[in-house]
């Protein structure tokens, strides 16, 4: 934390940062994009230790947010608490978590001659390339929220990662403190296998139980021994109360008693992100006056139960971008009594070419309660099959409309919410950031 770096390594620093903001600089003034990801690409060819180098500079150290769901609120939510303490935070807040991404964050909080000034930096990162960044980076801090099955077509299933993280992550110095999510088998283990510090993160609610195991489950056996899990109920996908019958690996005990805690926005796995950033700011030595007041009054980031008013109607949208994180968001529809939601299935890189995860959803939960829902995006008519599958009569009240054009898909919709209810839209990534170009004129990335 805070380390100095020698002077050859500061003169090739120097010229990687100077050429990086050149091209920041030039991205952003002819309005090509944010500059998320490119700066941090050419400064890595000029100088390949970068991200060590930016990151050994940051005086309290690096905390690495990891995780299928929850990353970017949950990175948010932390960041908004240290900076409510007087911290300046280094973060990634556009949602690039590659690599390009890390350094692109790092980059913006560097002068010209590559001194970094950060108190902390918050790094929402990739599951996949956390092995990658680890050593690099030597974060103090370490959050893993949850493993699901996502973009299956890049990253293979969830034992396998957990595996990969395992191994990386007991390599680094003792003093490094892991918080995982204890309702996750997977991540539980992972936890209880490391010599780290080691915090866990979870639910202790049992009348949040959800009526029956959803069909997108991902792993309800035994990380230790293969057999079968006991649950004593379920939160959301695998994420619940478990042991094991055969081997006695059981949930472990998290740090926060949950039903002490508020949460942040709507859905339980908001809950989830807010117990994850709160049992950090807690380790850090943030009282928990402030950690509680900034849950309260949190504003969401973009796209994740974000709301907007457009032409005087509200409107939510809620990032939808796998079968765990869909079905919490059909789950937070149908809590409301609003009757007109907007579905946008995108099948590009950011949101995994593979599209066949929505036969992993539950819409049959969002169809059976009838009212219009309005499809689009560029697999509108995979999506839109899979909702008139999930209608159990052909006399069904659901109201379907198919409209490839997402600008008149977006009409559509607002012309369906009546003015006194609130569209929700549950868009892919990519379609995430297209839905809020239309709805507010600027782009994200």
């Amino acid at each position: 934390m805070g380390k100095k770096i020698k002077l050859i390594d500061k003169l090739r620093l120097g010229l990687a940062v100077s050429v990086a903001k050149t091209v920041t600089f030039a991205v952003r003034s002819l309005r090509l994009g944010a500059a998320s990801v490119l700066p941090g690409s050419i400064a890595r060819r000029i100088e390949p230790r970068l991200l060590q180098l930016l990151s050994q500079q940051v005086k309290n150290g690096v905390i690495i947010i990891a995780g299928t769901n929850g990353k970017t609120t949950t990175s948010l939510l932390l960041k908004t608490i240290l900076e409510r303490k007087g911290y300046h935070i280094a973060h990634n807040s556009t949602g690039a978590n590659l690599e390009n991404g890390l350094m692109t964050a790092l980059l913006e909080n560097t002068n010209l001659v590559g001194t970094l000034d950060a108190d902390y930096a918050i790094l929402e990162v990739d599951e996949n390339i956390v092995p990658k960044v680890l050593t690099p980076l030597q974060p103090r801090i370490i959050l893993c929220l949850n493993l699901f099955r996502d973009q299956l077509d890049r990253y293979g299933e969830v034992d396998t990662i957990s595996k990969r993280w395992t191994k990386v992550i007991s390599t680094l110095p003792k003093e490094t403190v892991v918080i995982p999510n204890a309702d996750d088998p997977t991540l539980s283990h992972l936890g209880q296998q490391l010599p780290q510090r080691v915090l866990f993160f979870g639910l202790n609610e049992p009348e949040q139980y959800l009526e029956a195991i959803q069909h997108a489950v991902d792993s309800i056996y035994c990380p230790n021994c293969g057999h079968s899990l006991d649950y004593k109920g379920v939160y959301l996908s695998h994420l619940g109360d478990f042991t094991c019958p055969s081997c006695g690996f059981s949930k472990s005990k998290p740090t926060l008693e949950s039903s002490e805690w508020g949460q942040i926005l709507v859905g339980l796995y908001n809950k989830y992100n807010t117990l994850a950033a709160a049992t950090a700011a807690i380790e850090l030595g943030v009282d928990e006056a402030t950690i509680r007041d900034t849950i309260n009054n949190f504003q969401a980031a973009f796209g994740r139960a974000e709301d907007l008013v457009i032409d005087g109607k509200k409107v939510r949208i809620l990032l939808s971008k796998n079968p765990v994180g869909t079905n919490e968001t059909i789950r937070v529809v149908n809590q409301s009594t609003d009757k007109t939601t907007l579905m946008v299935l995108n099948d590009r890189t950011p949101d995994g070419t593979d599209v066949s995860w929505i036969w992993d959803v539950d819409t049959e939960k969002l169809v059976e309660r009838g009212g219009t829902i309005v499809v689009s995006g560029d697999r509108v008519y995979d999506m839109a099959l899979r909702l008139r599958y999930s209608e159990k009569s052909l006399e069904s009240n659901l109201n379907l409309i198919v409209e490839e054009d997402l600008r008149q898909a977006i009409a559509t919709a607002l012309k369906h919410t009546p003015d006194n209810e609130t569209l929700h839209i549950l868009p892919t990534y990519s379609a995430m950031l297209e839905v809020r170009e239309v709805l507010t004129g600027r782009k994200i990335l």
